[in-house]
């Protein structure tokens, strides 16, 4: 671990990179290449979803970097079309064979809709069965997040939701840090919208 990557340690003790690579919106045709170059310049957390469509071309990837498998930390998502304890067990076995994998980092529920209390119950078995190293939601607003915390055997490690200077979360967050739950951002730049690149402060 000495390509100068911060972690930071989940309610677990397992270690996630602090920066990772998002996946969402790459075509498949670039997915492979814009991962590997993304593994070559240092990024070792590579983030991909179910609803992306390119598990597999990250597993291409995974396959080809050279970089040891434990050194990586790759994250999917469960779809809410396959929410329910049966449909989402099977879909995360079907994201492991895609992403080339005998075991993922982070598995992340999507969407706070549907049948999530059933495919939570598929990632704590899945988790306890080693399949899974950290589980967890995205999306989940405050209210929704103490619910998942207070009626599930095992507190969600992660909750993925949309963060960035210029929506900063910050009740949101108070809510993750009392429950111990770790908020990651997707979109930390606001995919440049809102001028967040020309900002004077932030430049």
């Amino acid at each position: 671990m000495d390509h100068g990557m911060e972690y930071v340690t989940l309610n677990n003790r397992v270690k996630m990179p602090k920066l990772g690579f998002g996946v969402f919106q790459i075509a498949k045709e670039d997915c492979e290449r814009c991962v590997l170059d993304a593994i070559e310049v240092g990024y070792r957390h590579i983030d991909t979803a179910q609803s992306y469509r390119n598990e597999e071309e990250v597993g291409n990837a995974i396959m080809k970097c050279g970089v040891p498998r434990k050194e990586l930390f790759i994250t999917t998502k469960v779809w809410i079309d396959n929410y329910g304890y049966e449909k989402a067990k099977q879909s995360v076995l079907d994201s492991m064979k895609k992403l080339k994998t005998e075991y993922l980092d982070l598995v992340l529920l999507h969407q706070p809709f549907g049948d999530h209390y059933g495919a939570y119950r598929a990632l704590q078995e899945l988790y306890k069965e080693g399949k899974i190293r950290a589980i967890g939601v995205s999306n989940f607003y405050p209210d929704r997040l103490a619910d998942m915390v207070a009626f599930n055997e095992i507190v969600p490690q992660v909750n993925q939701v949309e963060t960035n200077p210029l929506h900063q979360q910050i009740d949101a967050q108070a809510n993750m840090v009392k429950r111990n739950v770790q908020m990651e951002a997707w979109a930390p730049f606001g995919e440049g919208r809102n001028h967040m690149f020309s900002n004077p402060v932030l430049l």
